[in-house]
């Protein structure tokens, strides 16, 4: 929203200046987001008079000025433009100063063997103007040695502000004006708007037709002006709109432009002559279709309302007229509308056809209703006095809707919602210049809604109202208590977690992606998710429109549109929420992530001196046991189990993690074909995805882990063992039993060998395991350690029904 000082002054009865106007627009929640001020940004250039003009000796185009500038003697400017003469008042600019156009800073120079003391400027070198054929004259009374911008109207400055959604009566410069008198800087100036007297029957009727269907528009209100001559606006009108970007087109025009701003209330004018028969509001018809202003020529269909005569449709109901009853300089009789629009409606038809007006950005956002037949008034008035010509009665169709509204309000719901103590009459006086009515003399007041304040419903609408205008910084700063600690850190266990995941993660060259919380309800279904309850109800997006079950599906994509790009060797993780349903317990903090191409944890990409190789699901798994071990669980507690991860890996090549057989983990392996083809993802690609909640909880505060060897300065010592097992054995059983022989002196325990062939039954394979041992207290005797190697063998035996390999 833009609007110049001198346009807001007309509004608002005071004194401020631009520096408290702003300050004040951004107090009160109008955010200013750019001040043009023009005097201030040339303020040093002034007026200068050319003396005498004289053909530069060295140069025949270039000329040799003596300036006077106000200061002592006149200055010297060798200047090339084919105006510059005697007589002539210009712009000067001295050495020092900055040229807006090119940056340059002007310095005392020498042309062509004439010294030069300065710059006589053009409308393109100041950037006023985007051509320049010589420099700017300027009238014959502008004072010597003064600014030169007031002299050609430039010091008025132009505001902009951020308008949010819900204030649709601050899209006007009446509304901006109305806040900053409620803040005090200001008296607003609101006088009545005087009724015309019609001198004769509207002769066009207007009627609504929306048959069975819902309306579309609840008022339309309709008079004629005959007798007119259009033309160019006048220079105050002119002035106005050229001052925030609008371009004149006509009186008539501009002064629905003006009050579209001024007040605003967008309008329509039709050229009376062009419009046959009454109109008629209604909702389009699939198959027609209608040339707006913008000259293009659009479909429409049901769900767009539009005004039609007996030819066809002539205007896309408050958003965009139509080209062939647009006013021109031969329009004499003009037909001018103010109506009120479903605001749903005209956003629903502006986006279907991208068609961004003045208009439908106001009727979308709501506007004041009871301003309907006011705006009419207002706008029948200046066509007269600008015009000319005779105005009819006014027609109507349908009532302008009654917004009544009275809220009953505890001044103690300020100090509730927001800490400040104010009395009944600090609330009072701050509503009421804001255009509320406000009753009662206790705690309890009733406040009536105005009827351009479509964003208040309740009571706490009004304490923002009310906090405001009043100020922020009338509120205390209170520092929020301090959150419990976990050791030493003011974190949760699983926000502990989720760092520790991160850095490891990072660590092994994965890259972190922050991705959506949503996901396709396609997606949604592929990884278990889908479920009615955790579908968005006004999704951003349609391919988002579930809460999201894994973390998998966005990295999927995201990887994918990686290598649609050029760079298929990608590696990804997140670490964010997952949601199995609608309660908080059905919330997880989830870590995955995925390997594309050759993205392995040493590096991805080829190279000269070996062979690159495809990611496979060794790769996710030692992504997921490197999170784990980070995490505190020895990778030897975990349990890998084949076959039991989710029906989006691949059933040969992937696994869960346990511990035990109740706390899943989580799983990794490659993703199945099925999956990737769901979400269009160009395999193969591994990933894993670990659930943090899952993870034991910590010990109890008092206890802490030590590491293994913590405290021993006696010797590890190691042993083989080649055990014979069935073929489908898991060799992490095997290596559990172990463990499971003597947990205070094995420490560890890894598979070195796995083989099958000459020397194996058939059916069997021989698996070879290291065990490390750790004396904690004395050095172990070699009959200790036969009869801990034989306890071993046993456990084996016992656990896998495995034989010791001779």
């Amino acid at each position: 929203m833009k609007f110049s000082l001198s346009w807001l002054q007309e509004h608002l009865d005071g004194d401020a200046d631009l520096a408290v106007v702003t300050d004040t627009l951004t107090r009160v929640g109008l955010e200013v987001e750019h001040v043009e001020d023009k005097a201030g940004e040339l303020s040093a250039f002034t007026v200068g008079h050319i003396v005498s003009a004289e053909r530069h000796p060295n140069a025949d185009k270039l000329q040799v000025c003596r300036v006077e500038t106000g200061k002592s003697e006149p200055l010297q400017v060798v200047c090339g433009a084919p105006n510059a003469r005697a007589g002539l008042k210009v712009v000067f600019a001295a050495p020092g100063t900055v040229i807006p156009s090119s940056g340059v800073k002007l310095g005392a120079s020498e042309i062509r063997g004439v010294p030069s003391a300065g710059m006589l400027c053009s409308g393109r070198e100041l950037g006023l103007s985007e051509e320049s054929d010589g420099i700017l004259e300027l009238p014959a009374d502008a004072p010597v040695g003064k600014p030169f911008a007031p002299v050609i109207g430039l010091d008025d400055p132009v505001i902009e502000i951020a308008v949010t959604p819900n204030r649709p009566d601050c899209l006007g410069v009446h509304g901006v004006a109305r806040d900053l008198a409620a803040a005090e800087i200001g008296e607003l100036r609101d006088p009545t708007v005087q009724a015309v007297r019609g001198a004769y029957p509207c002769p066009v009727e207007v009627r609504f037709d929306f048959g069975d269907t819902a309306p579309l528009s609840p008022f339309f209100a309709l008079r004629l002006v005959r007798g007119v001559k259009n033309g160019p606006s006048p220079e105050w009108l002119q002035r106005r709109l050229k001052a925030i970007g609008s371009k004149p087109i006509n009186a008539l025009v501009d002064v629905t432009n003006f009050l579209t701003y001024d007040r605003g209330r967008p309008l329509h004018v039709f050229d009376a002559a062009k419009v046959k028969g009454d109109l008629v509001v209604r909702r389009g018809r699939a198959g027609e279709s209608f040339v707006a202003l913008d000259g293009k020529t659009y479909a429409l269909d049901d769900t767009m309302c539009v005004i039609a005569d007996e030819t066809g449709v002539e205007s896309l109901a408050g958003i965009m007229g139509g080209q062939s009853t647009g006013c021109d300089a031969g329009t004499t009789d003009v037909l001018i509308e103010s109506a009120l629009w479903d605001e749903l409606a005209i956003a629903r038809t502006g986006r279907a056809l991208n068609i961004h007006s003045d208009a439908r950005h106001r009727f979308e956002r709501g506007v004041d209703p009871a301003f309907a037949l006011p705006g009419l008034e207002l706008a029948t008035q200046l066509i007269l006095d600008i015009c000319g010509g005779e105005a009819s009665e006014i027609t109507t169709a349908g009532d302008v809707p009654d917004r009544d509204l009275i809220i009953d309000f505890p001044v103690s719901e300020v100090k509730r919602l927001t800490g400040l103590a104010v009395t009944p009459a600090e609330v009072k006086v701050p509503l009421s210049r804001l255009g509320f009515w406000v009753s009662g003399q206790g705690e309890t007041l009733k406040v009536a809604v105005p009827s351009w304040r479509p964003d208040v419903a309740g009571k706490a609408d009004l304490v923002e109202e009310v906090v405001r205008i009043i100020g922020l910084d009338r509120l205390e700063a209170t520092p929020l208590p301090a959150a419990a600690t976990v050791g030493g850190e003011k974190l949760s266990p699983v926000q502990r977690r989720a760092r520790v995941a991160r850095r490891t993660l990072a660590a092994r060259g994965l890259v972190e992606a922050v991705t959506w919380s949503f996901v396709s309800h396609a997606a949604a279904e592929a990884f278990g998710g889908g479920a009615p309850e955790l579908a968005l109800a006004n999704p951003i997006a349609s391919d988002l429109s579930d809460m999201r079950p894994s973390l998998l599906p966005a990295l999927l994509g995201a990887a994918q549109r990686n290598a649609d790009r050029g760079t298929g060797d990608v590696a990804l993780f997140e670490v964010g929420q997952t949601f199995l349903g609608d309660r908080p317990q059905d919330q997880r903090m989830s870590a995955s992530g995925v390997r594309r191409g050759t993205a392995k944890a040493r590096g991805a990409g080829r190279h000269w001196g070996e062979q690159a190789l495809s990611v496979d699901a060794f790769d996710a798994k030692g992504d997921a046991m490197a999170a784990l071990s980070a995490l505190g669980l020895s990778p030897s507690s975990v349990q890998i189990v084949q076959g039991a991860a989710p029906a989006w890996f691949h059933p040969g090549r992937s696994a869960a993690l346990q511990l035990g057989p109740k706390v899943v983990l989580g799983a990794f392996g490659e993703l199945h074909p099925r999956t990737l083809k769901a979400l269009a993802v160009d395999g193969p690609v591994v990933g894993f995805e670990l659930t943090l909640d899952a993870l034991p909880a910590p010990k109890s505060k008092g206890t802490k882990a030590k590491p293994p060897f913590e405290g021993s300065a006696l010797q590890p010592l190691s042993r083989d063992f080649a055990f014979l097992v069935d073929r489908d054995t898991p060799a992490a059983e095997l290596i559990r039993a172990a463990q499971g022989a003597e947990r205070k002196l094995v420490t560890r325990v890894d598979l070195f060998d796995r083989y099958e062939g000459p020397g194996v039954p058939e059916g069997k394979i021989s698996l070879a395991i290291a065990v490390t041992l750790q004396p904690r207290e004395k050095t172990l005797t070699d009959a200790e350690i036969e009869e801990l190697s034989s306890r071993i063998v046993a456990n084996v035996a016992k656990a896998t029904g495995a034989t010791l390999r001779g």
